[in-house]
């Protein structure tokens, strides 16, 4: 008879807490990257931004949560925004936007409603719907009134890092035993690939 495994997490009502390692923990979880943009005083401003979901398709709504010490914080209060959805190849935007500024011009564009950032994957340009506390952080909710999207291929952010994307996964075998279990060879094909991909070997 199997069983259940303890738990092997921290409980954060316990001494001790560490919030670092809380972060790094939430870290697990993979986002893509954009960046907020909105005007401030007549010039378009930025900040980067992980932690973004879709809220609501009717109405349209999208959040993206603002740590209450940052300068989009007071700025977005009442604001218009766009979210841009980072390509890989705008990494330099993402370290811009993230406090790590350099000479380069930004390629921004503007909006119906607020200032943009030329080939982005996505925009969303959003006007406030509502605002919530989110302890150390606000979570800004915006009706999208103009969308669009481009090919390429998304920045992403992973265990502290930014990274691109790995292989794309197949939805399972084309033929499964009768209990609906993959083949054992099939999932070992899949760490093969994987493995191949990440030292730029190609698989056997």
């Amino acid at each position: 008879m199997s069983q259940t495994a303890a738990p092997t997490g921290r409980s954060t009502s316990e001494p001790g807490f560490d919030p670092k390692e809380f972060r790094r923990t939430l870290g697990q979880f993979a986002t893509g990257v954009t960046v907020v943009t909105y005007d401030l005083d007549g010039a378009p401003r930025g900040a980067t931004v992980n932690s973004f979901t879709s809220v609501s398709i009717e109405p349209p709504l999208v959040l993206v949560s603002i740590a209450r010490s940052a300068k989009a914080y007071e700025a977005l209060q009442g604001k218009p925004f766009t979210v841009n959805v980072l390509a890989t190849e705008q990494l330099g935007m993402a370290l811009r936007f993230a406090g790590k500024p350099d000479d380069s011009p930004i390629p921004w564009e503007q909006g119906r409603w607020a200032p943009r950032i030329t080939g982005a994957l996505a925009h969303f340009e959003c006007t406030p719907w509502a605002a919530y506390d989110g302890g150390d952080h606000v979570l800004f909710l915006g009706r999208v009134e103009a969308y669009d999207r481009s090919p390429g291929e998304p920045l992403a952010f992973f265990a502290g890092r930014f990274r691109r994307m790995g292989l794309l996964l197949p939805d399972g075998p084309r033929v499964i035993p009768l209990d609906g279990r993959p083949f054992p060879e099939y999932v070992t094909h899949l760490h093969r690939l994987h493995e191949a991909a990440e030292r730029g070997l190609d698989p056997d």
